[in-house]
């Protein structure tokens, strides 16, 4: 069974978004875990456009990444070049990889406008995770 950690700034949206799709994509092949290099609560907006997809990600927590130290990851996905730039050390022989997806908690507009921005954003982590969960998690 593969770790994965998927890292973001907060753990509050695109990483929690891309922990749900890897979870779901997965299956039972890898553990899925995020965290953040801060901790700012599940954005309330990432659970309702996962729900829309039928994934519930209520239950999720935001974690701090010095939680996991002690966790032979398998692959460390940074979700945004913040937590790229940023990260402190984290020990481990992980393969890397990076994708900076948009922020959606910056959407401005009217609510629409911003859970529009949230959709745009939850399709975007979707097909990379599918196609991720595809690549390197094959039987």
């Amino acid at each position: 069974m593969k770790n994965i950690l998927v890292l973001c700034t907060g753990n509050s949206c695109r990483s929690q978004i891309a922990e749900g799709y890897l979870r779901y994509f997965t299956g039972d092949k890898a553990n899925i875990y995020s965290a953040g290099i801060e901790t700012h609560g599940v954005n309330p907006k990432a659970i309702q456009v996962m729900a829309e997809d039928g994934i519930d990600i209520s239950h999720h927590t935001s974690n701090n990444v010095d939680e996991y130290v002690d966790i032979p990851f398998d692959y460390v996905i940074t979700v945004c070049d913040n937590a790229r730039e940023n990260c402190p050390y984290f020990p481990t022989m992980a393969a890397r990889f990076h994708q900076n997806f948009p922020d959606p908690a910056k959407a401005t507009g009217d609510p629409e406008q911003v859970l529009n921005e949230f959709r745009k954003v939850r399709n975007t982590i979707k097909a990379y995770s599918k196609d991720f969960a595809e690549q390197y998690l094959k039987n």
